[in-house]
């Protein structure tokens, strides 16, 4: 049996629960390996699952018209993602999400969790704390896009989020920024060359 200690640990940080109710929480998900490659959701197919990272990374990301490809958001150890649009609304997603690595996830189907809700206020709250969370990242992104430079995002992702960028592919990172890959590669140059003059 599968230890759900990591995910235990996650949702108490945020929500005070008895033993019982973290064991009833926990049983509702379901324990799957995904390959590097691997997609976990697909435009044109509902989202059906939400994801708790155990181990590993993952990249959503959307494809334009021109077929540029715009990262919209990572996932590591002991985060959460789906296409939240597809899932939360039950129809075609429009990202992809794909494993950049090896990885385990924790998976919960969107009936399971709607029956959680019900039988819970507890749980319901897990949820919502969890979608505040969620929207409260994304309005800060919305903030940095249009009010920093590409260097200034660079930046603050390096001191907020220093795993993501030591661990995703810079072509992911890049697009993630809102950048070429070739000017991250300088920036990332320019920072390693001030470092040596200090």
């Amino acid at each position: 049996m599968f230890d759900y200690s990591k995910l235990k640990d996650h949702i108490c940080k945020r929500q005070n629960l008895s033993a019982d109710e973290a064991e009833e929480f926990c049983a509702s998900f379901s324990f799957v390996r995904v390959k590097k490659r691997q997609f976990i959701v697909q435009p044109e197919f509902v989202a059906k699952y939400r994801f708790f990272v155990i181990e590993g990374s993952f990249r959503a990301y959307v494809i334009g018209d021109g077929g540029e490809e715009h990262t919209i958001q990572f996932a590591i150890d002991n985060w959460w993602i789906t296409d939240y649009n597809s899932y939360i609304f039950q129809q075609p997603a429009s990202m992809f999400v794909m494993a950049l690595e090896d990885s385990l996830v924790l998976q919960i189907s969107f009936d399971a969790e709607r029956m959680l809700k019900k039988a819970s206020h507890t749980y319901e709250t897990i949820f919502r704390i969890l979608a505040e969370h969620t929207a409260a990242h994304m309005a800060r992104r919305v903030i940095l896009n249009l009010t920093k430079t590409a260097e200034q995002r660079f930046e603050f992702m390096l001191e907020k989020y220093p795993d993501i960028v030591n661990r995703v592919p810079q072509y992911a990172l890049a697009s993630y920024l809102g950048m070429t890959t070739e000017y991250l590669s300088k920036l990332r140059k320019r920072r390693v060359n001030a470092k040596k003059l200090i």
